[in-house]
């Protein structure tokens, strides 16, 4: 099954049904088919996209971007999502990586490409303005507009892409400062979707939340498994996400049948006492995947909302949407409950392994590495990064995820934390080897180490950021200077200057070490 098939098959089964709310605006499935295959054919058309090509997605979330998104997919060729909020030399490397064909924009996104434009000289994008007028910007040439994707042919563009093709590049936080980019395919992603539609019992009667952004995997599923059941899709504007009242009100006002997000919303949801007794009447099923949702939080909402089925979702990017799934027989009794992440998706298989890559017994703590129909082709053009990650093994391929696990005797596997620097914050995976790399390329700071303490708040873990320093250089001004480089989820909330970063016996920074300063000092610690 292609991706685009799930809204072909649904226009065809029930035209007129409501496929995606955005505020007032609605579109059905009829309009939705007719609107992307007018996209597809002018992505054809005007010669600047080709089966296989890569074509950047730098739209805030809307109706307009995923129409973009299906047309490039009917088109033969890749979206790559973009997030509108990174800085512009944080988009310049990964369209360096990726080089797409052309890149659809709307509101801030012209801009942005000028901006990145103008910072390479003579470089210029090609741009598909989805939006009624465009502004003029340095740099960037519009190939099309919206208008001009209205007026041209609705009826489906040949299509010769297959399963095994790629469907999008999804780009994560990169160790060396580099985002690295993820290949999924079609059939990587409809394997877990002809799994998760019928487990969850979706319909067409659904009307699901679509929470995250574009360039966030969840929202994979929020679409695609929405359109192959032919329910309604409402994308949740991020405005609504500022106040945790506006959320439940969303909800309530919707009349959602399933949300799905990161743990993070639902702890500043239930931090502010905003779900009633019985709340939500029209909700059936709540998922989160992303982090570890606290057992307090899990049982604040099962308590308020005991008609809901709830289900923590689990898996890398790498291993396309989730992996596994545990959904919660009964609220917990305690709140120092473990809640695990469950037992392998179907076509997936989750394992337990030593150094040695071979089986620990249960209870024991290993890495937990993945195999199944979920895994990746790998890192976009990087063979190396890949071969470190995706091994081949004698019993097949499988992916190092970086997380320590171990079985219990139930069966299910329980997470225990990172094994690496990677973390999740707000339900961002961030690799903090990126922010360093970041902060040493100011050219300001002579050391620094960036680590992370848990906060049992909804981001997860604050990041902290140790410096040391020959210019007088205050917290406000780093965190000023590297918000030009870094997304705003990836800047360091603790600073600590320090004369000498310490380091242990083998010469390397004492990270534990420094953990337990910020730990230690953190009410003392200057946050910027």
């Amino acid at each position: 099954m292609l991706l685009q098939d799930t809204v072909s098959a649904s226009a065809r089964k029930h035209p007129l049904a409501t496929a995606i709310a955005d505020g007032q605006e609605r579109l059905t499935y009829r309009q939705l088919e007719e609107v992307s295959n007018r996209i597809a054919q002018r992505l054809i058309s005007s010669g600047c996209c080709r089966p296989g090509d890569r074509v950047g997605i730098l739209m805030a979330k809307s109706i307009p971007a995923i129409a973009g998104i299906l047309g490039t997919l009917k088109a033969g060729a890749i979206y790559v999502p973009m997030d509108t909020s990174s800085p512009p030399i944080r988009l310049k490397r990964m369209i360096d990586a990726c080089e797409p064909s052309l890149i659809l924009c709307s509101g801030s996104g012209v801009a942005l490409m000028s901006a990145i434009a103008s910072s390479q000289g003579s470089a210029q994008f090609q741009c598909g303005w989805l939006e009624a007028a465009p502004p003029p910007q340095a740099g960037v040439k519009i190939a099309f507009t919206w208008d001009d994707c209205l007026s041209g042919p609705s009826d489906p563009p040949p299509c010769y892409s297959t399963g095994d093709d790629a469907a999008h590049i999804l780009f994560t936080s990169g160790s060396t400062g580099i985002p690295k980019g993820v290949i999924i395919t079609h059939r990587n992603v409809s394997q877990f979707l002809q799994w998760a539609v019928p487990y969850f019992g979706a319909c067409s009667r659904d009307r699901n939340s679509c929470h995250p952004p574009l360039h966030f995997d969840l929202s994979t599923f929020d679409i695609f498994g929405t359109f192959l059941a032919g329910a309604e899709l409402h994308l949740v504007p991020p405005e609504v996400s500022l106040l945790p009242q506006t959320l439940a009100e969303f909800i309530r006002g919707r009349e959602l049948t399933q949300w799905f997000s990161v743990p993070s919303v639902l702890k500043y949801m239930a931090q502010f006492d905003v779900v009633r007794q019985g709340d939500f009447p029209a909700l059936k099923r709540l998922l989160w995947c992303g982090e570890a949702l606290p057992a307090p939080t899990l049982i604040y909402w099962m308590q308020r909302l005991p008609h809901v089925e709830f289900t923590n979702l689990y898996g890398p990017t790498e291993t396309t949407i989730a992996s596994s799934y545990y959904t919660v027989p009964a609220c917990p009794a305690s709140e120092t409950a473990e809640i695990p992440i469950g037992t392998a998706c179907d076509g997936e298989e989750l394992i337990v392994l030593d150094e040695a890559l071979a089986p620990v017994a249960a209870g024991e703590i290993g890495h937990l590495y993945i195999r199944g129909e979920g895994l990746s082709p790998g890192y976009w053009r990087d063979a190396e990064k890949t071969a470190s990650v995706f091994l081949e093994t004698p019993t097949g391929r499988i992916y190092k995820t970086g997380d320590l696990a171990r079985t219990g005797d139930n069966g299910l596997i329980y997470l225990l934390g990172r094994a690496d620097s990677q973390i999740k914050s707000r339900g961002y995976r961030i690799e903090l080897g990126e922010i360093e790399a970041a902060l040493y390329g100011l050219g300001r700071l002579r050391e620094c180490a960036v680590v992370s303490l848990p906060t049992g708040g909804f981001e997860g873990n604050a990041i902290c950021c140790a410096y040391v320093d020959q210019n007088g250089l205050v917290p406000a001004v780093l965190r000023e200077q590297l918000a030009k480089v870094i997304p705003a989820y990836m800047l360091p909330v603790h600073w600590m200057k320090l004369d000498a970063l310490p380091l242990n016996s083998n010469g390397k920074v004492d990270r534990p070490l420094l953990k337990q300063r910020f730990q230690q000092t953190l009410g003392r610690t200057t946050t910027a």
